[in-house]
């Protein structure tokens, strides 16, 4: 498999791309940024469009103006340069061979995303097909965002490959779209948010997933749960598929209650305050980010509102005082068990008896 660090695109992204991506997700204007960074409007304009070089100085400001280190910027800028080198050298595309041993082949079989006859008939075809793509050209321009997700990151443990992603997002915006949705309401999701909390609650995962699915789908969201194949290591993933449709995707990657609901609440968090035109994949790219720290700020206090929050600090680490907290909290047992080992009051092999165990069968 190809990870990101082996990853060579078919395309040159300049680093102004990423940028240009952080200033839109956090409303920053060109022109405070420019001030910011100490350079005029149109010298930015250079740099996000890739015809000015990134220096030493550009990039310990880029560090301390949009976070990442000097070291992530003069790298993205390396990358950048490198690849205009090679694809001035080298334009030919991979071959369709070669693209193919870099899927899960194996696992979308077995998830039946690909038919056995048409991938006995010809692989590639089968999978061209699958993401509605003519070549490895289109594949490439079509899926480069998984790979510009990845690469605002501080992670060196990071090692998800961009086929299996792209599969499993592929698969997310297949089922998304046999999913009938109201037109996308941001204030309207959020009215909807603590009827949904209240579905923290419930035992059985046909029951909540269904009215999930329902309530968000009346504010323009497609709820999709598929199983992440070989390779895929994200937890969940959001992205706008038409101006009024977007996609939440869940792997159910842990199959527990307190990792579900928290993975649902940080990815409705991207859609509620951050940009409509990225790609948010959660538990592959380990973002320093303010966005992921939002997110998960997002998550963790619609799981525990404030006025329960020295309760939750204060409680006894016995499972009758936490079953009760989290009666009175208004989530199961097993979601408060799963913020405790987050704020590392219990160990993460403590109390795990509480959390409801889900499997795909």
């Amino acid at each position: 498999m190809t990870s990101f660090e082996e990853f060579e695109p078919d395309w040159a992204s300049p680093p102004g791309e990423t940028v240009a991506d952080i200033l839109a997700s956090r409303a920053i204007t060109k022109q405070a940024f420019a001030k910011r960074l100490g350079r005029t409007t149109d010298e930015v304009n250079e740099f996000l469009r890739g015809s000015a070089q990134l220096t030493s100085e550009v990039a310990v400001k880029l560090s301390a103006v949009l976070g990442a280190s000097t070291s992530f910027w003069l790298a993205r800028e390396a990358r950048y340069r490198a690849t205009l080198e090679r694809l001035a050298s080298h334009p030919a595309e991979a071959s369709a061979e070669e693209w193919v041993r870099d899927l899960p082949v194996a696992d979308m079989l077995k998830f039946q995303w690909l038919d056995e006859d048409e991938v006995k008939a010809s692989k590639d075809t089968a999978c061209f097909r699958y993401f509605g793509v003519r070549d490895v050209a289109e594949w490439n321009s079509r899926y480069r965002d998984i790979h510009d997700a990845a690469a605002f990151r501080t992670s060196p443990t990071f090692n998800s490959d961009v086929g299996a992603v792209a599969a499993w997002l592929r698969r997310g915006e297949l089922l998304a779209a046999k999913i009938p949705c109201g037109e996308w309401s941001r204030e309207g999701f959020a009215a909807t948010i603590p009827e949904i909390r209240a579905l923290v609650k419930k035992r059985d995962p046909l029951t909540f997933l269904r009215e999930l699915k329902q309530l968000c789908a009346k504010c323009g969201v497609a709820v999709v749960v598929a199983r992440a194949p070989s390779g895929c290591r994200a937890s969940g993933a959001t992205r706008f598929l038409t101006p009024i449709k977007a996609l939440l995707l869940l792997s159910f990657r842990y199959l527990s209650d307190d990792h579900f609901w928290f993975t649902f609440f940080h990815e409705a968090g991207h859609l509620l305050l951050h940009s409509e035109k990225r790609l948010f994949i959660e538990g592959i790219a380990s973002m320093s980010s303010s966005d992921e720290d939002e997110a998960n700020q997002y998550a963790a206090r619609t799981l525990i509102p404030p006025e329960f929050e020295a309760d939750v600090r204060n409680v006894k680490l016995d499972a009758r005082e936490i079953i009760r907290l989290a009666l009175r909290v208004g989530i199961s047992p097993g979601v408060l068990v799963g913020q405790l080992q987050h704020m590392k009051r219990l160990g993460p092999d403590k109390m795990n008896r509480l959390k409801r165990r889900f499997s795909w069968e």
